[in-house]
């Protein structure tokens, strides 16, 4: 092994970032660089983010040297035991290299940012309804997993059991670069509860993430008259999930057609403040949607609810799988999934999907 940076560096261009570090503490140097506060927040957030990186790769620099190490004093004294541990650092080693490649699949432009999440049952009534309760719940379990803190900000109870729809808040790093993973059409496979004949039946669910976007990262315009705003009292069901309140706050943007809702705070204000930003999501996911279907002359990802456009399968009776249709993994404990351990399907669809693209990049 020659000496120097491993040639895998080239993947998270740590050079480059080296410098991009150096041209931001020139900048921080600069008198009166602490005048605009917002700004300068930005470039410190800017700094550390690649901080981390490069302090990342120094690391493993470092791993990769002592392995060399141990390699060379384990072939001139003919030491199995110091080779059996070389062996041992090296597994860590590549674990810890997949760890890092993994990371920079979070490059998108929103991928560091909180985000919202919007559940909704199929066709199917209170079967699908409760299969949409299912899946509310999974996500949650999961964000609580990341240690991401979690809002649900507008529920609305199914007629016997179940939800219609339910939109929550996570907040945490890198929440919408792992969530949006799991975007799409989900199918149950089950023995009824609901069924007094104890047949099969399968049901569909959605779930849908948006980034959290601040008004200032995107132009995106929203004018007042735009907005039709009525205010409800929520309860029902969802009573366990959200405060009961005189002052939520449902907003239709006419335009587009797009409801959203806000039931989670006691106050008025605060719910409409919520409820904007799940607003100014969905229409920047449309307005990005809609550019990739020009631009790629493709329909745009959301499709209807039911056969032919799931992600994944979710079967507990005649037996038990969960098989991610996109990229073959399969579980056979589908329990666990279900208590939100999904990280092993995120990670592979992650990873999939920035290999497509850096092999279509590489033709």
């Amino acid at each position: 092994m020659k000496s120097g940076s491993p040639s895998f560096g080239g993947l998270f261009d740590v050079e480059v970032k080296r410098e991009s570090i150096m041209e931001i503490e020139s900048i921080m140097a600069v008198p009166g660089f602490w005048d605009d506060t917002k700004k300068s927040q930005e470039i410190i957030k800017k700094r550390t983010t690649l901080e981390k990186i490069v302090q990342m790769w120094d690391g493993l620099v470092r791993q990769v040297e002592d392995v060399r190490v141990m390699i060379e004093l384990g072939e001139e004294a003919q030491d199995t035991e110091t080779l059996a541990e070389v062996g041992e650092m090296t597994a860590r080693l590549i674990k810890e290299v997949e760890a890092a490649e993994f990371q920079r699949m979070l490059s998108g432009p929103h991928d560091r940012n909180s985000c919202f999440i919007t559940i909704n049952p199929g066709a199917g009534g209170t079967e699908s309804q409760d299969w949409a309760e299912m899946i509310l719940r999974m996500y949650l379990r999961y964000c609580e997993k990341k240690g991401w803190k979690t809002v649900i900000t507008e529920y609305l109870p199914g007629d016997e059991a179940g939800l219609k729809s339910a939109t929550f808040n996570v907040s945490g790093e890198y929440a919408y670069g792992y969530l949006r993973a799991e975007a799409g059409i989900h199918r149950l496979v089950r023995i009824s509860p609901f069924d007094s004949n104890a047949r099969r039946h399968t049901s569909f669910a959605s779930m849908y993430a948006f980034p959290e976007i601040e008004e200032d990262d995107i132009d995106i315009k929203i004018s007042d008259s735009d907005l039709k705003v009525d205010t409800f009292r929520s309860g029902g069901a969802g009573g366990q999930h959200v405060n009961t309140t005189d002052s939520a706050v449902r907003i239709t943007h006419i335009p587009s057609g797009i409801i959203v809702a806000c039931q989670s705070e006691r106050s008025q204000i605060s719910n409409r403040g919520t409820a904007m930003k799940v607003l100014r999501a969905k229409l920047y996911e449309r307005e990005v949607e809609e550019r990739k279907a020009k631009s790629t002359e493709i329909a745009a990802e959301k499709k209807e609810i039911g056969w032919g456009s799931q992600i994944r399968s979710y079967v507990l009776h005649p037996y038990k799988m969960v098989k991610d249709l996109r990229t073959g993994v399969e579980s056979g404990n589908p329990d666990a999934v279900l208590d939100g351990n999904l990280d092993e399907f995120v990670v592979a669809y992650l990873m999939g999907v920035r290999r497509n693209v850096t092999d279509t990049d590489q033709e």
